[in-house]
């Protein structure tokens, strides 16, 4: 969660909290409790909420209680996320998982972008997917084709040899004549080849299936690594120097 202001989320969640918690009523004889915010001031802090807890608590959604009342289920997810931003540092250190932490927001935009909306309701087979085809169609764009994809798109974007007509080459720094040079573009090559022979194509095959959010996560990261590597090539084109 690098990045947020954790004391300002906090005090959005607070106020969530205290806006939609029930109080007796103070009108003479009438007896009864009622909601203690305004239907459109709830309405409108539940949106930054919900923001907040997709950073704060990934998959809230997919554990979202029904209740009889609205808002109480959203409610306990703001309490559950405000613990979880107040003692995170705690419960980390106590419980010996004082590590680095990969954060999906963080992740290459063209990811996250692929996989969030399926990833915020617990489907992490098909997040994982999605971001594999947002991928595959970003470096489809940057090098300007459409009549190949996926291992073979990378294979040739990627290959140590020249431009050609109508066949863009993606190049990790200037080419020229040194073990670096080729050894980035055939890791590159490779990679590639490895995250949608082992990531992408099983996947396609799995429909009923699905997998934890940390593997999902892991997945997601490969796809990061291989999706900054597209966005920060530059392009060569036949006839156009490197």
């Amino acid at each position: 969660m690098s990045g947020m202001d954790r004391q300002w989320a906090i005090e959005q969640l607070d106020a969530f909290i205290h806006m939609t918690a029930y109080v007796a009523s103070s009108t003479p004889g009438v007896i009864g409790s009622f909601i203690r915010g305004k239907s459109d001031e709830i309405a409108g802090q539940a949106q930054v909420v919900e923001h907040i807890l997709e950073r704060a608590t990934p998959g809230w959604r997919a554990r979202l209680r029904e209740t009889s009342r609205k808002w109480d289920g959203l409610r306990e997810a703001a309490s559950r996320g405000r613990t979880q931003l107040q003692r995170e540092q705690e419960l980390r250190e106590k419980l010996g998982e004082n590590a680095p932490e990969i954060s999906a927001t963080n992740l290459h935009p063209w990811i996250w972008s692929g996989a969030r909306s399926l990833w915020q309701s617990g489907h992490f087979v098909q997040a994982v997917r999605d971001a594999a085809t947002k991928l595959n169609a970003e470096a489809q764009n940057k090098v300007g084709r459409r009549d190949v994809s996926e291992t073979d798109l990378f294979k040739q974007s990627f290959s140590l040899d020249d431009a050609k007509s109508g066949k863009a080459r993606l190049r990790r720094m200037t080419p020229e004549d040194s073990d670096t040079y080729r050894s980035l573009q055939r890791g590159a090559m490779a990679f590639a080849e490895g995250v949608f022979a082992g990531i992408r194509n099983p996947l396609s095959h799995e429909v009923d299936q699905e997998m934890s959010e940390q593997v999902a996560l892991e997945h997601l990261a490969a796809l990061s690594v291989l999706a900054r590597w597209v966005d920060e090539s530059t392009v060569e084109r036949a006839g156009e120097p490197s």
